[in-house]
């Protein structure tokens, strides 16, 4: 049974919506291996350069060194030669997202907030849940 990449790759059926760029993208963290994947991302391709950020300059100089086996992982992996060349920069990681810290923002004017709901319980029910969720 064939990968679902070389499916695409060889069927003119998506040739509108997935690009080249697309498969490879798809493709590299299973060519290169997690560990790799996790210190490089695929940037872009221009013609059959394949361009690929890395974290930092040791990171570009041990793929550099790996470059024609990448090549040829991909191309195993997706099952069609995209890409001839490889070209590795230095870009920073990705900043990871992380929640702000420190204590809630208390609600400014909430006593003039529950004043505007004008059903008596659902006031009270909207103040519970404010007391709630400000404890």
């Amino acid at each position: 049974m064939e990968r679902a990449g070389r499916l695409i790759a060889k069927g003119k059926l998506f040739a509108d919506c997935i690009t080249p760029e697309d498969i490879l993208r798809a493709a590299w963290a299973s060519a290169v291996g997690k560990k790799i994947a996790v210190h490089s991302r695929v940037a872009g391709m221009v013609r059959e350069r394949l361009i690929v950020e890395v974290d930092d300059a040791v990171w570009q100089r041990q793929l550099f060194t790996l470059r024609s086996h990448i090549l040829r992982r991909l191309a195993e992996v997706s099952g069609v030669e995209f890409a001839r060349e490889l070209e590795l920069r230095v870009a920073p990681p990705l900043p990871k997202r992380t929640p702000p810290k420190g204590p809630p923002l208390p609600l400014l004017d909430a006593a003039d907030e529950a004043e505007r709901i004008a059903n008596n319980g659902l006031r009270l029910l909207y103040r519970k849940a404010r007391k709630r969720a400000t404890a």
